[in-house]
């Protein structure tokens, strides 16, 4: 089983399966493209986005929901594409997405979440994209209220599914 060290979590061991691509990097990080969605219940539902590739890059995400509980994503076509979402009809794809926010944290300020730019991720075709809207409802500097990441903290991963359960456990 192939394994990584990392910054953050020591040595992760994972299955090529447990990987998500981004065929088109990250804004910022074009040559990124291999990420580990990783989670530790206590931390939940925070998810962290850990680099294949470079140890010490690691994002830390919240669902968008539960930044925003009535939060709605918007994927273009283009993006879509870059998932394998083979149907237009949202209902169809939706509920194969993940869709986290990447959050920053300030050394002085209010922690915010990129509620402009989600990173959305197909659960089905192990894919993600940085989904950044055209439109200004959203803002790439939301700010964390108290209580945030305690809201939909159920039992279930935001992310992982079936074999990539055990990466929640690191």
């Amino acid at each position: 089983m192939p394994s990584i060290s990392t910054k953050q979590f020591g040595i992760v061991e994972f299955a090529e399966e447990d990987i998500f691509e981004f065929p088109n990097g990250l804004p910022g990080f074009e040559a990124e493209r291999r990420f580990l969605c990783i989670e530790r219940p206590a931390l939940r539902p925070v998810v962290f986005l850990q680099s294949v590739e470079h140890s010490g890059l690691c994002f830390i995400t919240l669902p968008a929901r539960s930044v925003d509980p009535g939060y709605q994503l918007e994927v273009a076509a283009e993006e879509r594409s870059v998932l394998g979402l083979a149907s237009e009809e949202a209902t169809s794809w939706e509920q194969s997405l993940a869709c986290l926010a990447i959050v920053c944290l300030p050394s002085d300020g209010t922690p915010t979440a990129n509620l402009l730019g989600p990173v959305v991720l197909s659960r089905e075709t192990r894919r993600g994209v940085q989904a950044v809207r055209d439109d200004c409802r959203y803002s790439a500097l939301t700010p964390l209220q108290q209580g945030t990441t305690e809201r939909n903290t159920a039992d279930s991963s935001p992310v992982l599914k079936g074999n990539a359960d055990r990466l929640a456990e690191v």
